[in-house]
């Protein structure tokens, strides 16, 4: 596994300097600022997510105003409390994507969310405290207690809260495999945690956050 002083020195040259690369990093919120999340936040960018996933990202957002209507503004308790027959009327709801899979699955985790408020401390509170040097056992966690949050949906969750996490976007699998990480597409448990492994030795290398290394690793490939 190359160091990744190279993997960012060749994404300095293939950006063009130093501030190109600079301008593109995200910033992850702190544990402090994640702590002041609300469930209605994770609620709405969770689902967001969900509806984005296979589709053209700004569908979802040219109808984002009418899905927080529908959806009570993400509140969870009103959500959670969603009758089946008030499920089903979404799908006559022409302002909204009517996916019927995706529209359950937005009570499901509202219902999630208040259970880990009710058993497991919170959880706005689990997302912040989660290791970022285990983020693969979180992926999971939201894959197995979630709906619709499986494969890159539930990284890319976390993204968009801001939470500090690596993706494997295309990008990111190719770079993995240049740098020599990985000789196959990590698919399993056990590659997943190998890559990991690979994050955390480039971390304490760079002293960077995941969001950075993942995303300098995309910029290292054509």
């Amino acid at each position: 596994m190359k160091s990744f002083e190279l993997i960012y020195e060749s994404a300095v040259d293939r950006c063009g300097g130093v501030e190109s690369v600079k301008d593109v990093l995200p910033i992850p919120r702190t544990i402090k600022e994640l702590k002041k999340l609300t469930d209605a936040f994770c609620l709405s960018n969770m689902t967001c997510r969900i509806f984005q996933a296979g589709l053209n990202r700004k569908i979802i957002d040219d109808k984002w105003p009418a899905f927080e209507q529908v959806f009570q503004q993400f509140d969870i308790d009103a959500v959670r409390m969603m009758s089946n027959e008030q499920l089903e009327a979404l799908m006559d709801e022409k302002r909204i994507v009517r996916h019927w899979g995706k529209i359950q699955s937005v009570r499901h985790n509202a219902q999630t969310i208040y259970e880990f408020n009710e058993e497991q401390g919170g959880f706005v509170k689990t997302i912040a405290e989660w290791p970022s040097d285990n983020i693969v056992a979180l992926w999971d966690v939201l894959k197995k207690q979630f709906k619709q949050l499986g494969g890159a949906s539930g990284p890319y969750f976390l993204r968009r809260v801001k939470k500090d996490s690596f993706l494997l976007t295309g990008d990111v699998t190719k770079a993995l495999f240049r740098w020599g990480a990985i000789d196959e597409t990590p698919k399993n448990k056990k590659q997943l945690q190998y890559v990991q492994n690979c994050m955390n030795e480039w971390q304490a290398e760079s002293d960077r956050p995941y969001c950075q290394i993942s995303m300098i690793l995309a910029l290292s490939v054509d």
